[in-house]
């Protein structure tokens, strides 16, 4: 199959968790003998210099991006108050990445054309007009739900309102836009079900983010830090700013009560000056990390505190995958199929998670044996191999 990929932002380097899933589909996809075409968003936020990239990966993708400024513009957010159209999805559109891709679909044939969430499906109507492709929604997060979580962790009622009214014009979109694809590639069962209740009735199918376990060795002469916290993820995404900071007032004053030596690692791009200077104790601010699975390795509990969001975690499948024990809450765990105090430890209020932590922390045993089973769970249901491989025959029976 010819599959033209169009990415809300450049896939590669694979340097967060977006990222990390689109790109291992393309190579999934590229390894069972599909042809994959990359075309992208190029974002001030990602930026990406197409022309520094690997060979092998132009030469195996010939990716394409072009740069659209999608930062948040006051007098346009402000303008758009007196439109209907949502300005989470208008910030995405571009005459040249319109133009771009024309030149594209004119000048290739495509059997699929995988849209890579939501902040890209405005382009198809122009995937109508110049391709008999089919169009497939991989839908990565059900936008509209992330958005209301952060609208109702807002205590500014301004802001609240104005998030609010955003909102409700982000999923009269979403709701909408399903008319207008083919099929969907829900990346957990949580939103296919969701996507069915909506009324879609057509193909369906759950794809969760894989992990390519065929490239992937541990590095066994790293030692880990035990005890010791962790967590791991992009620091300008707002749900990640929220978790932490709950985390840090709410929950790491009760875990130093028991264990006042124990340190907290806090890793990550883009960390704020607040974070950057917090003065909160045994709590060390690492930043970008060069090897991310090196410094997983290196410590010992991994945190996912998050209180909104939606979709599934990838830093979550990595940190199994290297046999980590996770305390999560029930939102940063959602999409993955786990088994509670089995292969993941699930804790909602703050004694909770502290309490879970403490547990960790006492009893080396139960450590060891959440996180070995952390990693059986990803060799069984998230080998990506597995998962392109079933994502390709869904495409064949399109």
């Amino acid at each position: 199959m010819n599959i033209l990929q169009i990415c809300n932002k450049v896939p590669f380097p694979p340097a967060d968790g977006g990222c990390i899933a689109m790109n291992n589909l393309t190579q999934g996809l590229i390894a069972e003998g599909n042809k994959v075409k990359v075309i992208a968003i190029n974002t001030k936020k990602h930026f990406v210099d197409i022309e520094k990239l690997p060979s092998s990966y132009r030469s195996d993708t010939a990716i394409e991006a072009v740069f659209i400024d999608t930062e948040i513009k006051i007098t346009k957010a402000f303008l758009n108050l007196f439109s209907s159209k949502s300005y989470h999805i208008e910030r995405f559109y571009s005459k040249q990445f319109e133009k771009k891709l024309i030149d594209v679909l004119k000048n290739e044939t495509f059997d699929i054309v995988q849209l890579e969430s939501l902040y890209v499906s405005m382009y198809v109507p122009v995937i109508r007009n110049f391709s008999n492709a089919k169009i497939i929604l991989r839908a990565h997060n059900i936008e509209y739900k992330l958005w209301e979580r952060t609208t109702q962790l807002t205590k500014n009622p301004i802001k609240k309102a104005y998030l609010g009214l955003l909102t409700d014009r982000l999923k009269k979109y979403e709701l909408n836009s399903l008319k207008t694809i083919d099929a969907i590639a829900a990346i957990s069962k949580e939103d296919e079900l969701f996507f069915k209740n909506c009324g879609f009735q057509k193909a369906i199918e759950t794809f969760p983010f894989g992990f390519d376990l065929k490239h992937f060795n541990e590095n066994t002469s790293i030692q880990e830090e035990f005890p010791s916290v962790f967590h791991i993820g992009a620091m300008d995404w707002q749900p990640n700013i929220e978790g932490i900071n709950w985390f840090l007032n709410e929950v790491w004053p009760i875990v130093q009560l028991k264990n006042s030596n124990l340190k907290l690692y806090l890793a990550g791009r883009n960390m704020n000056d607040e974070l950057k200077h917090t003065k909160k104790t045994n709590v060390i601010i690492v930043g970008n990390v060069a090897d991310a699975h090196e410094f997983i390795q290196s410590k010992g509990i991994m945190i996912v505190p998050l209180l909104s969001g939606g979709g599934m975690r990838v830093k979550i499948i990595e940190g199994m995958a290297l046999g980590k024990t996770i305390v999560s809450t029930s939102i940063g765990a959602e999409g993955i199929d786990y088994t509670p105090k089995k292969n993941c430890i699930i804790a909602d209020d703050a004694e909770s998670f502290a309490v879970a932590i403490n547990k960790c922390i006492t009893n080396k045993t139960f450590y060891n044996e959440i996180g070995e089973n952390a990693k059986s769970l990803v060799v069984q249901n998230y080998n990506n191999t597995d998962i392109c491989k079933r994502l390709a025959q869904f495409y064949k029976l399109l």
